[in-house]
């Protein structure tokens, strides 16, 4: 690994560009700037903004300042590179935190939109300072505290990296129920405008945030009585042959649960005492536990990565089968759902939104293995590709 200040072309790397400030890096006062690799696209605000220093505001990081539009970065999660691939910026990302948990086939479905996934698949779990040091990116879409309380960093080793490579500006949103995470949330478009602010393609997300208003404008419209709407129980449980599942509550509102909120889901552990899987709370039920809520429908995480007759040919098979299991309302009316993502970001958000609509209302959307579509692919396309209104 390189550790000096120079490339092998012997101009000056990102690191030079630093502005020290003096203070920590939750303070806010770190500084970034692009390096030569000229990687991503450069859309005519870049290259206005190129010279201009800019900052921006996030907790827990506070304010950063850039001498120019990052080009090369990085995300832990999937919700965030998603925001990133809907600004437009996806040709730029070096690698992502947890690969396993970033579905990009989704993009498919949207002409002329893609990532690389040799890029993401060769730097698949970024976690180590080496790494970052390795990467030399100009902005990492990191919570800085989620690297502290889960992969064992002091706040020197964030300090670090800021100074000598990129700082980081990022806040983990998906779910509201870590202890430690006792600065500010943001909602899903709210840390959206953050990262569109980041990019200064501010134009873009506005015209993003006008289709997803829309959209679920027209989905709050169609949704039956809320005394219509089925009981609902989210899991994580990965196997496919699950005995037992991990608990998730409704009411947290992480951006995980952005559109089963929006659909007016039905918490099945609604009334109970059982708390939100999160880092200090990791307690499972068992089929008798489930038996007691009886759910009417059960979406099940960590199978993403399955069609829906894979799905259904492996895990609600399994539970059809289960002495315990075949006694539940959700299995015994085939009822048993993939769960959506963890991390997911806005054009996730709209493929997940209108997967949960046909889930839990298929009288009213349409069954979830029909063809229908409940918004427009190729306005998404459109916009992530530049062709918009601004």
């Amino acid at each position: 690994m390189e550790t000096n200040n120079t490339t092998r072309s012997g101009k000056l790397t990102r690191r030079d560009c630093v502005k020290y400030g003096g203070a920590a890096i939750v303070s806010g006062l770190f500084a970034g700037c692009v390096g030569d690799s000229g990687n991503g696209p450069s859309t005519a605000a870049n290259n206005a903004t190129a010279t201009s220093s800019y900052s921006v505001t996030m907790e827990p990081v506070g304010e950063i300042s850039f001498e120019s539009v990052p080009e090369r970065w990085i995300a832990y999660d999937g919700g965030y590179a998603d925001m990133g691939v809907a600004l437009g910026k996806a040709s730029g990302i070096t690698g992502i935190g947890n690969a396993d948990r970033y579905y990009t086939a989704i993009y498919d479905e949207l002409p002329g939109v893609s990532v690389d996934r040799d890029q993401i698949e060769a730097n698949p779990e970024i976690r180590t300072k080496e790494q970052f040091y390795e990467l030399d990116n100009d902005v990492h879409l990191y919570d800085p505290q989620m690297l502290i309380n889960w992969f064992e960093w002091n706040q020197s080793d964030v300090d670090e990296i800021a100074s000598n490579v990129a700082p980081f500006f990022c806040n983990l949103i998906f779910r509201r129920s870590d202890e430690w995470h006792d600065y500010r949330y943001y909602t899903m478009y709210e840390a959206f405008e953050k990262i569109a602010e980041l990019f200064h393609e501010q134009e873009r997300y506005r015209a993003f945030k006008q289709l997803h208003d829309d959209y679920t404008a027209e989905i709050r419209t169609r949704l039956p009585p809320a005394d219509k709407r089925p009981s609902v129980f989210l899991t994580y449980e990965g196997t496919t042959e699950p005995k037992t599942f991990s608990p998730y509550r409704l009411d947290d509102k992480g951006t995980s649960k952005k559109q089963w909120r929006l659909l007016g889901a039905t918490d099945a552990l609604a009334g109970t005492a059982i708390e939100n899987l999160s880092t200090s709370n990791r307690s499972e039920l068992d089929y008798e536990n489930l038996l007691e809520i009886d759910p009417d429908v059960i979406l099940i995480r960590g199978h993403e990565r399955k069609s829906v007759s894979e799905f259904r040919k492996t895990v609600l098979d399994y539970m059809q089968n289960h002495p315990v299991g075949s006694e539940l309302t959700a299995v015994q009316n085939g009822r048993v759902y993939r769960g959506g993502y963890l991390n997911q970001g806005p054009i996730h958000n709209l493929f997940l939104t209108e997967r949960g609509a046909q889930q839990l209302y298929p009288d009213v959307f349409g069954e979830v293995t029909s063809n229908e579509k409940l918004f427009d692919r190729q306005r998404v396309a459109d916009i992530v590709n530049g062709d918009f209104d601004g």
